[in-house]
């Protein structure tokens, strides 16, 4: 076995399925409901999956996934992949990437392949021309699951299972407030200063602030605690389960658009999301979790990209400006 992988087989059985999310945290996050609900509708079957060597840890410890293929962009190891795949000889296979890497991997892996429908075309209509045919559309959670029709989804959200090596850094009887200031696009991210001027206000109200980020983030919260006096720094070097250890001991996380949003969905802490250029029709929003979501509904232009973009396109940015440290300071009042 080549050593780039993590491949641990607990059992084999008559029916093996490979599930493929590579990517983002978010996404991967929103996959672990199809895992559970596939083996609680028959603890015999083996489920594998492929994800994105960052975000193994996702993964790794979930019970209901048997093996974990970790993927890694280089052709070699690629080429190596698709021919350790091909020798499972798996009964299905679920790509619910659906893009060049994916099928590049899955090429000859199985010939009961099932692809998650993008609707790619509706998203642009969207974001171009404001034409919302997604208006109805279901949580990605929901897509995900309708790409295999033997998925038949519980009434739970998404987990990750946190090893009792890991321990929060945050007590449990503690009142803590987290926030999450990060995210990969510039226009999904609330200003800087007005997550300081939030993290003060909760400081004044007897709150314990605690900020949340992986090693992009590590400016911005460097900037928060300097500037939120009695604030707690506990950003990692994109150490997932940590940060989802802490967040776990939460009240409530306060997040852009952004995986750590997911993260804390999956540890079952109250969330308020902000955002920004995107919208929930796009399916991300939280899943199956008390949450809020901040939205400018007074904006023609939102939303002008589905994933995010390096600036907005307008020069104004109102979509993120115009929302308050007062308006998520009440919202926050009624969420928790």
């Amino acid at each position: 076995m080549p050593k780039y992988f993590v491949k641990i087989l607990i059992k084999d059985t008559f029916q093996k399925i490979l599930v493929v999310r590579l990517s983002s945290l978010g996404d991967v996050i929103l996959t672990t409901p199809i895992y559970r609900s596939l083996k609680k509708s028959d603890k015999d079957i083996i489920i594998h999956t492929v994800v994105l060597d960052a975000y193994k840890d996702v993964l790794k410890t979930n019970p209901y996934i048997n093996s974990v293929w970790e993927y890694s962009k280089n052709s070699e190891v690629i080429k190596i992949l698709n021919e350790s795949l091909i020798h499972e000889e798996y009964d299905y296979v679920i790509d619910l990437q659906n893009n060049f890497r994916s099928r590049e991997l899955l090429r000859n892996v199985s010939k009961n392949t099932y692809r998650f429908e993008k609707h790619s075309l509706k998203k642009l209509l969207l974001v171009h021309f404001k034409i919302n045919l997604l208006k109805n559309f279901p949580h990605i959670t929901e897509r995900y699951a309708a790409t295999f029709p033997e998925i038949k989804l519980d009434n739970e959200g998404p987990e990750i299972f946190i090893p009792s090596s890991v321990k929060p850094r945050i007590a449990e009887n503690e009142v803590v407030i987290g926030l999450c200031p990060g995210s990969k696009h510039f226009t999904k991210m609330w200003p800087i200063d007005n997550f300081v001027e939030l993290g003060n206000m909760l400081i004044k109200k007897g709150v314990k602030v605690a900020i949340f980020g992986g090693s992009d983030d590590k400016n911005i919260c460097k900037h928060l605690e300097r500037n939120i006096k009695g604030s707690i720094n506990l950003t990692t070097d994109n150490n997932i389960l940590q940060l989802a250890s802490d967040m776990k001991n939460c009240i409530a996380i306060i997040c852009n658009d952004s995986g750590l949003m997911h993260t804390a969905t999956a540890v079952k802490t109250n969330v308020l999301a902000i955002f920004g250029s995107t919208v929930r029709e796009f399916g991300f929003y939280p899943y199956k979790s008390t949450h809020s979501v901040l939205e400018n509904f007074s904006l023609s232009c939102r939303p002008c990209s589905h994933i995010g973009r390096k600036s907005c396109p307008k020069k104004h940015f109102k979509c993120m400006k115009e929302i308050t440290p007062s308006q998520v300071y009440d919202k926050l009042q009624e969420l928790i």
